[in-house]
């Protein structure tokens, strides 16, 4: 079984005994490499030149060029690490949004919340890298989202539909809802492998068809595995979806 290469993690903080104390949190933490330390934000982007970490736990009040600072000139970096803020503020929050942060952690870090992010900021940045390597979004294995609590990333593999609604587009997977500002004709154009379009303002996971229902009236819906509800299926995109089923029939 191959070993997933270790994330390298640049810790910045002014205080040394908040540096120590997240390297211990990591210490316990597998999958994980400190491959350094900054001081303030200054001395963060001269270590991100330097270093290339994959993920970034950043403070926010720091002397000279702060945290929030130094996060605005990352996010505009060609490359950037999946940043983390860490910090006793807790009204940073919307601010961490505007320059893309995937986690914003209270102080003290608990080591359980600091494992969660960090694995959510991992897959964010691998999905980043592979955007920037100039791939097609259907190698991508999770489509980013951002939120209120920043970039949420849902794996493809289990959204049911996605359903539109005036100007937005909600994702039903199998971990509740999320609300996002994709179009259904981006998702459809960039998934094209995972999504199927059944309606205008329908696309479903096609690992969850079940099988294309016709009732008494000549209408038609679709079956997916953990729905209850059948979905309708509009008469301009029956043959499609039925060209899809004949094609992806297991074989007898």
């Amino acid at each position: 079984m191959d070993s997933q290469p270790q994330q390298t993690i640049l810790i910045a903080d002014d205080e040394p005994l908040a540096r120590q104390r997240i390297r211990r949190l990591l210490e316990d933490l597998p999958g994980y490499r400190v491959c350094g330390e900054a001081t303030d934000g200054r001395d963060t982007l001269h270590k991100i030149a330097a270093l290339e970490p994959d993920i970034l736990l950043l403070d926010i009040r720091m002397p000279g060029m702060d945290g929030m600072q130094a996060a605005g000139q990352i996010s505009q970096l060609d490359n950037p690490p999946a940043v983390i803020f860490c910090t006793a503020y807790d009204h940073f929050a919307i601010q961490a949004f505007d320059v893309q942060a995937c986690g914003y952690l209270l102080k003290p870090v608990r080591k359980e919340a600091l494992a969660q992010t960090l694995a959510r900021a991992g897959r964010t940045n691998r999905v980043q890298r592979r955007s920037l390597a100039g791939q097609t979004g259907q190698d991508s294995s999770q489509l980013a989202v951002r939120t209120h609590r920043g970039t949420e990333l849902i794996d493809l593999d289990t959204i049911l539909y996605c359903e539109a609604d005036q100007k937005y587009v909600t994702l039903h997977h199998t971990r509740g809802e999320t609300l996002c500002d994709y179009t259904l004709k981006e998702l459809e154009q960039a998934y094209p492998q995972q999504l199927l379009r059944i309606h205008r303002n329908t696309l479903v996971g096609v690992r969850f068809i079940r099988g294309l229902q016709r009732s008494s009236d000549g209408h038609h819906s679709l079956a997916l595995k953990g729905l209850p509800a059948e979905l309708p299926v509009s008469r301009r995109h029956t043959g499609h979806v039925r060209q899809w089923l004949q094609e992806h029939q297991p074989s007898p």
